[in-house]
């Protein structure tokens, strides 16, 4: 199984120039804990994540070291921390050294990057330009669809890419919330619907796809945030 088979897509960036405010609300109002960062031309330049928000001066949630911790701290690291903890833009608290995959990587060299480098999402890039995310969720999906073959298909990524496609054409189904795996013609739903309509219309629009011949919905209900 490749990362193309169970990646999520499209997926939504910010630009450097972004206010770490702006980030914020994108997490809450799409349920996500990460975005990946691109330049003018679409490429993947860094990734901001909730850990990366964690120690911020509006939570007043700023590094505190013990008094001997931080005689031992070089003033170019708390210099560095400062402007993580304060700074507004993306372009400064964003992670750099980004891990990646291309679409065709093989889900357990992703798993074995995810454990080494102990990060929860992978970027996948194909000619520097982001494609997809896979997350840790997306590999307990893969896990739990209990695919009986070594490899997907043809017919089944054929039924996954033609389902994502339409649904993404659907102006009720965010997409970014919806993923979906396909074994033997079996489709697994993943994810989460807004509501009990928009979740059985996600369901239709699985089996009405051609050579489906079972859904599975594991998606979950919750409702869209309306506020903060």
């Amino acid at each position: 199984m490749k990362a193309r088979d169970v990646m999520v897509a499209p997926v939504i960036t910010v630009k450097p120039t972004a206010s770490v405010k702006d980030v914020a609300k994108i997490f809450i109002e799409n349920r996500i804990s990460a975005v990946p960062v691109v330049d003018d031309q679409g490429k993947l330049i860094g990734i901001v994540s909730e850990g990366d928000l964690l120690h911020r001066a509006e939570a007043d949630t700023q590094r505190r070291r013990p008094w001997w911790l931080l005689v031992m701290t070089s003033d170019e690291t708390l210099a560095a921390d400062y402007i993580k903890e304060h700074s507004r833009k993306v372009a400064d608290v964003m992670t750099k050294d980004v891990i990646t995959a291309a679409p065709d990587t093989p889900l357990h060299e992703i798993a074995r990057a995810l454990e080494r480098y102990a990060i929860k999402r992978v970027p996948i890039v194909q000619d520097g330009q982001i494609v997809g995310i896979v997350s840790r969720a997306n590999l307990i999906q893969a896990v739990a669809s209990d695919r009986k073959k070594p490899e997907i298909s043809p017919s089944d990524t054929a039924i996954r890419e033609k389902l994502l496609a339409h649904l993404q054409a659907q102006r009720w189904a965010d997409t970014g919330l919806v993923n979906a795996t396909v074994t033997d013609g079996v489709v697994d739903l993943w994810g989460v619907s807004s509501s009990d309509v928009e979740q059985k219309a996600i369901r239709i629009a699985a089996e009405s796809i051609p050579g489906v011949v079972a859904v599975n919905d594991h998606l979950i209900k919750r409702p869209r945030t309306q506020g903060y």
